[in-house]
């Protein structure tokens, strides 16, 4: 009967009619409680054995340990942690400053933390701002540990996951189809002639969005019965530079390339600088495509073709999403779809 009523607290706990406690998972593990708060605080002070033993029961549990006091921590503070893969890629300024905005305007504080594409960082990321109790989290993508998933499943509080459009979601989603931007750009390069077609990228091991931008090139080069795998990338973070450098091995290694569908405007604006500096033509000689629609664009010369994607509104959408849930509000659809646009200047 005991091990019965012990069962249903842990549920009742688990569903989030209770806060469960450092007892709970010592009582699931078979420790004593200071030996859960050693495991967490100073994992090199206990076995691996028992280390796992602790963590699969706070796994299971979906512990979160109290960084502040009683009463905050059981009503939640507001504020809303927002996690992105890097704070010095432009691509995400925008979407953070929609976020901070809406929720700005609603009482509510931003917390930015950046994860550098590293899905253990995030892990452990989440492990920390859980413990003070946030009203929410805005998260980037749709892969992540599976730690990480039972973790905020079990937490019970919102979640919006942004930048990429998937039915997989922890909770609610705001993004855009990646790979179907990937293919819009094909497309528009084939449409316009061009043949021998290559995609350009950076740090593409970590950065599985602009993969799957690359596959949806791909896919359509290889509809067309096209050389479908041309690839170019270095493994360094987006810049004007590393645009530069990647736009140069491409040509280097293949002079009869008709375009280059690079996987963001930064990256693009490095190639057309560089052309420029080097006085191939563009489009003439070389096509140049992007992504993202920076407003850099509008200022290169030549232009530059990319595929936009409403960043700001992304970020608002998913501020909405997270209020909404909050104020305990119905909502028509927890999957939002942002959309893209093909925007053609005369890189292309």
């Amino acid at each position: 009967m005991a091990t019965e009523r012990s069962g249903i607290r842990e549920r009742r706990r688990h569903r989030g009619d209770d806060r469960v406690t450092i007892e709970d998972v010592a009582r699931r593990a078979g420790v004593a409680p200071i030996t859960v708060s050693r495991a967490l605080n100073t994992p090199d002070k206990v076995s691996d054995k028992l280390r796992e033993r602790i963590e699969r029961a706070v796994t299971a549990l979906g512990y979160v340990p109290n960084l502040i006091a009683g009463g905050l921590a059981s009503a939640g503070t507001r504020m809303v942690p927002v996690v992105v893969p890097s704070l010095s890629i432009l691509t995400f300024i925008e979407v953070i400053h929609g976020i901070q905005q809406t929720l700005e305007a609603a009482g509510y504080q931003v917390l930015l933390g950046s994860t550098d594409f590293d899905l253990g960082r995030e892990a452990a990321l989440i492990d920390s701002v859980l413990g003070y109790s946030p009203s929410g989290v805005i998260m980037t993508g749709l892969r992540h540990h599976d730690r990480t998933v039972e973790r905020l499943k079990a937490w019970q509080r919102p979640v919006v996951e942004i930048m990429e459009l998937g039915d997989a979601c922890i909770d609610m989603n705001v993004g855009v189809e990646n790979a179907e931007a990937g293919a819009c750009m094909a497309r528009h390069l084939l449409a316009r002639g061009y043949r021998r077609i290559a995609f350009l990228g950076t740090g593409m091991t970590h950065d599985y969005r602009a993969r799957q931008r690359y596959e949806g090139h791909r896919r359509v080069l290889a509809a067309a019965g096209l050389e479908s795998d041309l690839l170019f990338h270095r493994e360094e973070p987006s810049s004007y530079e590393a645009g530069r450098r990647v736009f140069l091995e491409a040509l280097e290694a293949r002079p009869d390339l008709e375009a280059l569908h690079f996987a963001n405007d930064n990256l693009a604006a490095g190639g057309i600088l560089e052309a420029n500096r080097r006085g191939i033509r563009v489009p003439e000689e070389v096509a140049i495509g992007g992504y993202l629609g920076l407003s850099l664009g509008e200022h290169m010369t030549p232009r530059l073709t990319t595929v936009a994607v409403p960043r700001f509104q992304m970020g608002v959408e998913a501020a909405r999403l997270l209020l909404a849930r909050l104020e305990g509000r119905s909502l028509p659809s927890t999957r939002i779809d942002i959309g893209f646009e093909l925007t053609v200047r005369e890189s292309t």
